[in-house]
């Protein structure tokens, strides 16, 4: 997505003097104006209280490349997401409770791929909780369905049909956080942006009680407000959920979500490419959702950018760490932007009445702990830098302006009040961010600030703020040309190959205990069940890595087929799509099957052929895969012997490896190496 770069006027002078009251500003110059003033009182009451702001890991597969950095830049990371008084200092963390399927940019692995299997150290949204927890002990955690295994629904592509099973499915998540990973996950929510049974709802907070998680609170829809009708007609439904969450909002409401007077969140929002103008949208999004809207919890999509950036939304985190192999992670605006409210805030502080815009454009909003704590947030944030992909938003304006603002009531008294600042300058192209200004001295409560367009400003009495930051990481490296696994990890951290991003299907270590020779350890594709679909999976079950500008390689793989009919595996290069995308894939797919034929083609679905014969190849056997791709001619070995040759793939030029099965069925690989050009 390329940056748009559109000129504005920029004042960097500040001013602050109001009529005969001079007062200390900055450091910087003195002058006269004219401004708006805005009042800051508690007198009258209290607004909302503040819920925190987070990120969201999944929806899918989007922290996939960070368990793979090796220390200490992966601690490094972590630190900069959640570490108090550091970086973002994250108070929410919202993950995927993985269903075995393709929800955004790949599949996380269920804790229950069959009904008589439980396995509470699948994937690494476990991992990633205990992370954040041990950094934050207060963080609020979240877990949401966006799919399920297929047995839930009985073959049928619906949870809601057997409310019982589904809701024993996901209450047996919340307390396997707790048993095995001493997790208490605060709030659960339904099923991501689809539609909701308010039976099953019911059956939730039912079972939840009966089972003694009567704290864990029901976020419901995570779609639109449509509930809220619903809930009001609805007492017992009412009564069963404690928030109503909504996706990409708009920074807006409906009034029958207020008249519910349940708590309001924009549980899934942002979801924008993470550079400066990202940031701005951010800044917007955070101080609107609650002036606009009344919500007082904001979570990103996403938490941090860690999958490969070909996939959908690419970069769409709040930082950048895609690159493990490297090293390399980069701390983008919206980290900072975060950091203006999360680190002079906490849950449970309130809002004040005298929230709003300013009258030139922007917005600001100023909270207490109720202690004589006061912070206050103001944004500038111009329609040209700080568009949000989704919902897009009619044009609006921002021009400078000099804004007074009045502290009364219990904040009369404040004599001094910390600054931080935020300038984007997109015209000079050289922004500041999260910058610690000279304490700002107050007169009878009062203060002028003169405000250029696109900058944030933190004003508080809070002085623990702090801009972390660590020695630069290692530069940025492309995939290495030479890759080689064979899986031999007898502990895994994790139960996923590194690098390997599964786009249908869950291939997973696994030890051979038939095979106690050179295949003990292996890769294996575990799923033998279309799940319960939240995008469409492709037929074929699918997992990339790799270099995405890879065109000339070979890639070797020893598979095994465990169908003994029907059972079919490949080896692929130049695979191009992946994500929502996948069922459509080009590339070059060497196939094998258990009926002893082979397949070349230049799709997924295995329709486009380009080479076809008979192999050998059986079931319950070992076999050596090499696929080698050089311009538009591709040729394949079989066990070390030559099966087909020149084979014509005009398109497309470039794409990631791939390993993968004929539908979903089991099947194993080792030994899997690339030598790329």
């Amino acid at each position: 997505m390329a940056a748009r770069s559109v000129e504005r006027r920029r004042s960097n002078r500040m001013d602050y003097r109001e009529f005969t009251v001079i007062v200390f500003c900055l450091g910087l110059s003195l002058n006269l104006c004219s401004c708006q003033t805005y009042t800051l009182n508690d007198e009258g009451g209290l607004g909302r209280v503040f819920d925190g702001i987070g990120g969201l890991s999944g929806g899918g597969a989007t922290s996939r490349l960070l368990v793979n950095y090796a220390e200490p830049y992966r601690s490094q990371i972590l630190d900069y997401l959640f570490k108090p008084n550091f970086g973002a200092s994250l108070q929410i963390l919202k993950v995927e409770i993985g269903g075995d399927a393709q929800t955004t940019d790949g599949t996380e692995p269920s804790h229950m791929h069959y009904e008589n299997d439980e396995n509470y150290f699948r994937g690494y949204e476990w991992w990633l909780m205990k992370e954040a927890k041990k950094r934050n002990p207060n963080i609020t955690l979240i877990g949401l369905p966006w799919a399920f295994p297929g047995w839930v629904g009985h073959g049928k592509n619906w949870p809601y049909d057997f409310p019982d099973i589904t809701a024993a499915y996901v209450v047996n998540w919340i307390l396997g956080a707790k048993q095995f990973h001493d997790l208490d996950i605060n709030y659960i929510g339904i099923w991501n942006e689809r539609n909701y049974d308010s039976k099953y709802i019911k059956v939730l907070r039912n079972m939840l009680d009966k089972v003694g998680l009567t704290g864990v609170g029901i976020i419901a829809a995570d779609g639109d407000w449509s509930i809220a009708k619903s809930m009001i007609v609805d007492p017992h439904l009412s009564d069963s959920v404690d928030v109503i969450g909504a996706h990409y909002p708009g920074t807006t409401t409906v009034m029958e979500a207020l008249k519910t007077q349940k708590k309001l969140w924009s549980s899934e929002d942002y979801s924008t490419f993470n550079d400066d103008e990202g940031g701005g949208c951010w800044a917007r999004i955070l101080n609107q959702n609650y002036v606009n809207g009344n919500m007082t919890a904001t979570i990103s999509w996403n938490l941090v950018a860690s999958y490969y950036e070909e996939l959908p939304f690419g970069r769409d985190g709040l930082m950048t760490a895609e690159e493990p192999w490297s090293g390399n992670y980069v701390v983008e605006s919206p980290i900072w932007i975060t950091a203006h409210t999360t680190q002079f805030t906490q849950p449970g502080w309130t809002y004040l009445q005298t929230v709003g815009h300013l009258a030139q454009g922007g917005s600001y909003v100023a909270l207490t702990d109720g202690k004589g704590n006061l912070t206050l947030v103001i944004e500038t944030m111009t329609h040209n830098h700080s568009v949000c992909i989704r919902p897009p938003l009619p044009p609006f304006s921002v021009t400078s302006q000099n804004a007074t603002f009045q502290l009364n009531g219990s904040f009369a008294s404040i004599n001094e009040l910390q600054v931080w600042r935020s300038q984007f300058n997109f015209k000079t192209k050289q922004p500041s961010f999260f910058e610690k200004m000279t304490p700002l001295k107050l007169l009878d409560g009062s203060f002028t600030l003169s405000l250029a367009e696109d900058e944030v400003y933190t004003l508080t009495t809070i002085t623990t703020g702090r801009k972390g930051s660590y020695p630069d990481p290692p530069p940025s490296a492309r995939f290495p040309k030479v890759y080689k696994d064979n899986f031999n990890v007898q502990n895994p951290p994790f139960s996923e190959a590194p690098d390997f991003a599964d786009q249908t299907g869950v291939f997973e270590y696994y030890i051979n205990l038939t095979d106690p020779g050179p295949h003990l350890f292996t890769l294996r594709q575990v799923l033998t069940e279309r799940p319960i679909t939240w995008v469409a999976d492709a037929d074929q079950t699918i997992s990339v890595i790799g270099d995405y500008q890879w065109q000339n390689l070979t890639v070797t793989c020893d598979v095994f087929m465990e169908s003994v009919m029907t059972g079919g595996v490949f080896i692929a290069v130049r695979v191009d799509k992946g994500g929502q995308s996948v069922r459509s894939a080009k590339g070059v797919f060497f196939w094998v099957f258990a009926d002893g034929t082979y397949k070349v083609t230049n799709d997924l679905t295995g329709q486009a052929v380009l080479a076809e014969g008979l192999s050998g190849t059986r079931a319950y056997g070992w076999h050596t895969l090499s696929l080698t791709v050089k311009g538009p001619y591709a040729s394949g070995l079989l066990n070390g012997y030559p099966l087909w040759k020149n084979a014509v793939a005009l398109t497309p030029k470039n794409g990631w490896a791939a390993i993968g099965t004929r539908s979903f069925e089991l099947a194993q690989f080792d030994n899997f190496a690339v030598v790329a050009e």
